[in-house]
């Protein structure tokens, strides 16, 4: 059993060593949609005046949903035409490397739902929250980009570092400052938009160049 489990992952790693490349090519068009998604997201907030603390939350929550049906239809419609199942071990093991980020971003995002309905009940000031959850947010997406680095092209762990820093920065800008400007849909703009969209572009024109990004 122990040595059909380690042959199991030799071949998995071996495949995403093999497969480095196509996932390279992949993740171009995949981080554009996000990208595009993500500044439009946060150009279209910032018109409607979407400044409430629970609809800014609910709002890019149905943001983040769209964007992993799109990504995930991307990603269906790409392995279907390489003839490879969508769902495939290589995958899973990435899914599986970035998911208690995202399990860890969604408890975090329904204790700030809790704390600001129970703000709201009793006159509390729920702006705090509203400026911290989206750093929370960032910092989270950049633990699990660079979780899910270690089974694809080592750019994702890069880019997930810039993500962190960006997070970090963002972090202790606003603690020291209550005027910082970068927060709510600037932040999430800047950070799921703005930076998707240089990785995105980045990827596609030096697509070719190397397997290594």
């Amino acid at each position: 059993m122990q040595s059909d489990w380690a042959a199991e992952n030799l071949r998995v790693i071996r495949t995403l060593m093999e497969r480095s490349t196509v996932y390279r090519c992949a993740l171009a068009p995949m981080t554009l949609l996000a990208g595009s998604l993500g500044t439009g997201a946060a150009l279209v907030g910032w018109w409607l005046g979407i400044a409430s603390p629970r609809a800014f939350v609910l709002y890019w929550l149905a943001v983040a949903a769209v964007t992993l049906v799109g990504v995930s239809l991307l990603v269906r419609r790409q392995a279907l035409q390489a003839g490879e199942p969508f769902w495939s071990p290589p995958a899973r093991r990435v899914a599986r490397a970035a998911l208690p980020a995202f399990v860890a971003a969604l408890c975090v995002t329904i204790g700030a739902l809790v704390a600001l309905e129970s703000m709201h009940r009793t006159a509390g000031t729920p702006e705090l929250v509203l400026r911290l959850l989206p750093v929370g947010w960032v910092l989270f997406y950049g633990l699990a980009l660079n979780a899910a680095g270690f089974f694809m092209p080592r750019g994702i762990q890069f880019f997930g570092w810039i993500v962190l820093v960006l997070g970090g920065l963002a972090l202790v800008a606003l603690s020291a400052s209550a005027a910082f400007p970068l927060t709510g849909h600037g932040l999430m703009g800047t950070c799921f938009g703005l930076l998707h969209l240089a990785y995105g572009l980045y990827l596609a024109f030096t697509e070719g160049r190397g397997s290594r990004p």
